[in-house]
């Protein structure tokens, strides 16, 4: 395979593209997933991990419930899934520790940057909790905040969709999939991608995300060795 383009990374996984038919995770997906972060550590790639909780809780279907705490069980709710990956990278050889962004000892270490930073350089998979502590946020948000913070190489958003389209693909068999995408552009045709307030913290910060299917966990590996997989999504000045 040919040399790494990203060598510090934060990977974003959707929970339902981690979520079996029957239960809140499959573990064979998981599994999967955690086989290919392991060859990703072993070729020297610096991993950490988001992982949404959409397989679990959804605060949008909460009905009348009051949105902080509805959001409260969300993040809660990310600390159930980075536990399971944490568990799985473990028994596959890896060493993995879940900060959180909100004290919840023991089941995870307070998150600091130089903690998190330390860890990376130490060969270990990070796994960031809670989102960004404070509801009103996505993951999508806490992950971006946190690619910023450890200054990754790129941030990789790996979902149950190939990439980003001119529209929704389920209602529009006319929409198109695109090989890049400027987030003014997200931005300005409205453009459902990732959370609108983590398109623009990413533009702001001039990060560099790949958003690309899950349904082959190897896709992980071949965009961080610089293969064109999915969308790229970056400011209009760079590429």
């Amino acid at each position: 395979m040919s040399e790494l383009l990203y060598k510090r990374i934060l990977l974003k996984l959707s929970g339902e593209a981690l979520q079996g038919k029957d239960g809140i995770l499959n573990f064979d997906t998981v599994n999967a997933v955690c086989e290919v972060i392991k060859k990703a550590v072993l070729d020297g790639v610096e991993v950490s991990l988001v992982i949404g909780a959409g397989n679990i809780w959804r605060g949008i279907s909460s009905g009348k419930m009051d949105r902080t705490k509805a959001d409260n069980m969300g993040m809660l709710a990310t600390v159930i899934n980075s536990i399971a990956l944490q568990d799985t990278l473990i028994s596959l050889g890896v060493d993995a520790k879940v900060l959180s962004a909100v004290k919840i000892e023991p089941f995870a270490e307070y998150y600091t940057k130089d903690l998190a930073d330390a860890y990376l350089k130490a060969g270990k998979v990070v796994i960031f909790c809670c989102g960004t502590g404070h509801p009103f946020f996505s993951t999508d948000t806490g992950a971006v905040l946190r690619g910023a913070q450890l200054e990754v190489d790129a941030l990789l958003f790996a979902k149950n969709i190939d990439g980003v389209y001119t529209a929704d693909p389920k209602k529009d068999p006319t929409a198109k999939k695109l090989d890049d995408i400027t987030y003014e552009d997200v931005l300005e045709q409205h453009l459902v991608v990732i959370d609108t307030a983590a398109t623009a913290f990413a533009m702001e910060n001039k990060l560099k995300i790949c958003l690309f299917g899950l349904s082959d966990p190897e896709n992980i590996l071949r965009v961080v060795h610089g293969e064109k997989i999915g969308t790229l999504m970056h400011n209009r000045e760079t590429q």
